[in-house]
């Protein structure tokens, strides 16, 4: 099953009076602070939740970020993205799926463009949160967009996004809470690369 690469990921922020008291001046300091790291790695849990369909999933990995590139490990898959391919690769099947990144695709983008994309959205403090260490930040497309609402859980004593809900028009919301953060470490060549050798066995489908 090819998951859709969904993943917003914004972290510690230099905080101003201004950006503490506006939620679109502290989203700007999020997405300016992410743009200066040069990678990051995180511990990762995902679920995904359709009430109607009464769909309730939920998964724990690991995710390395540099640039438009990225490298994720999520139970039995794992997704790797050069900034223009993506390999998806299932576990159990032995299969690879390679295809193209669209980049106007916010499901399949990296999470640096997924963030640069939500900085057009309109956004607001969650009503009723007590004054706390945690804030919460609403965000509504301002367009047609795959997900017409996202919340964004901010520890600001810390300045680190804990959690992160995105909702799409199906019904669907897609939740991340995010751990383990850090920013600049080093990583392996070949970290953003698809290595045949590594998956001995494993069947390419290319479906560019």
């Amino acid at each position: 099953m090819k998951f859709k690469i969904t993943i917003l990921l914004a972290f510690l922020f230099t905080g101003t009076l201004y950006a503490q008291n506006s939620a679109q001046g502290l989203l700007k300091k999020t997405l300016d602070k992410m743009s200066s790291y040069k990678n990051f790695s995180s511990g990762l849990s995902y679920s995904m939740v359709n009430e109607q369909n009464d769909i309730h999933e939920k998964k724990t990995g690991t995710i390395l970020v540099e640039g438009d590139k990225f490298r994720i490990a999520l139970m039995g898959q794992v997704i790797i993205s050069d900034g223009k391919n993506m390999w998806t690769i299932i576990k159990d099947s032995k299969e690879v799926m390679l295809s193209t990144l669209d980049p106007n695709d916010p499901s399949n983008v990296s999470p640096t463009k997924i963030l640069e994309e939500y900085s057009d959205y309109n956004a607001k403090f969650e009503k009723g949160q007590r004054k706390n260490n945690v804030k919460t930040l609403v965000l509504t497309s301002k367009k047609k967009s795959a997900f017409h609402k996202v919340t964004i859980t901010i520890d600001v004593a810390k300045y680190l996004v804990k959690k992160f809900s995105l909702y799409d028009n199906d019904g669907n919301v897609f939740t991340y809470d995010i751990y383990n953060f850090k920013a600049n470490v080093d990583l392996p060549a070949g970290t953003f690369s698809y290595h045949p050798k590594d998956f001995p066995g494993y069947e390419l489908e290319d479906m560019r």
